[in-house]
């Protein structure tokens, strides 16, 4: 039986080099020598980041309360039903198109009525109007969002249609956001039950934040309750606070004649966050009256 050797002899007569380790001291000058990524500054060395610019909501008051709305910010308007959170909307859309600003209205139930925009003097001639809904009447859409959260809501406003509209609202918002070029962007889901806008993954609310962020863009959107959380950079809430005391009769010659005109609401706004100053939660001192045309019989 053979046996192999497990060293050739060659290697054998071949003599062995050896590696001198490095001393600590040594290892200490190398790693100090390695350029560092970031460099470790102190905070009052940090760089203060500039506020954003501010624009006018349209509402002399709100304006005095949040120094108006900041352009590459998230706004959030809350509310219910009648509470004048479209009037607030109607008000940023006319002031943005008075500044000769190119503005887009995804408007997710179908809900927007062009007589009341008019009337608040916005410029359909800058407006892209998106209407991403199914087009359902108002006293469907209102039905189960007078109280917000606190009320439950029927099977149909959970339907998949809804949350198609929200999904679509949601892509379209992505690609407005990405195209650039507008002042103003503003997405309505105020007609959406709560249960519905509150599944909007916050993923979505922080790409939106950071696609208008150093843009001069302003988001604006209209929800029931707060949904964009920390993304949102201002946050209001609104609510009728109580019935216009200017209520006319209309003309003899109309053929509604019991009925009267309804003038608007006075609307209370109260801020519930700020991420631009530190300011404390307020609410307006003087509420303002909403441009709404309703009429009541």
């Amino acid at each position: 039986m053979s046996s192999f050797p497990l060293f050739p002899a060659a290697a054998e007569r071949r003599p062995m080099a050896s590696a001198a380790l490095p001393s600590s001291s040594l290892i200490w000058e190398r790693l100090a020598a390695v350029p560092k990524l970031t460099e470790v500054r102190p905070a009052s060395r940090l760089e203060v980041r500039p506020s954003p610019e501010m624009v006018s909501s349209g509402i002399r008051e709100m304006d005095a309360l949040t120094g108006g709305l900041p352009r590459g910010c998230l706004t959030e308007i809350c509310g219910a039903a009648s509470s004048g959170r479209t009037s607030v909307l109607l008000a940023a859309l006319a002031a943005a198109t008075q500044r000769q600003e190119a503005c887009a209205m995804v408007d997710v139930s179908d809900a927007f009525d062009p007589v009341s925009a008019a009337a608040a003097g916005v410029d359909f001639e800058r407006l892209l109007w998106v209407r991403c809904g199914a087009g359902r009447p108002a006293a469907e859409r209102h039905k189960n969002t007078a109280h917000g959260a606190s009320r439950g809501y029927d099977k149909e406003d959970l339907a998949p249609k809804g949350r198609k509209s929200v999904e679509q609202a949601l892509r379209v918002t992505d690609l407005l956001l990405q195209s650039g070029g507008f002042g103003l962007v503003t997405i309505d889901l105020g007609d959406v039950p709560f249960q519905t806008a509150r599944r909007v993954p916050l993923t979505s609310w922080f790409r939106f934040q950071r696609a208008v962020e150093r843009t001069a863009t302003v988001l604006f959107v209209i929800t029931p309750a707060p949904c964009a959380q920390t993304c949102a950079s201002l946050l209001l809430k609104v609510s009728a606070k109580k019935l216009s005391s200017v209520s006319c009769q209309l003309s003899a010659n109309t053929s509604l004649t019991h009925a009267q005109l309804l003038s608007g609401f006075q609307v209370q706004g109260e801020l519930l966050r700020s991420r631009l100053e530190r300011k404390p939660v307020g609410s307006v001192t003087g509420a303002f009256t909403t441009k709404a045309v309703r009429i009541v019989g």
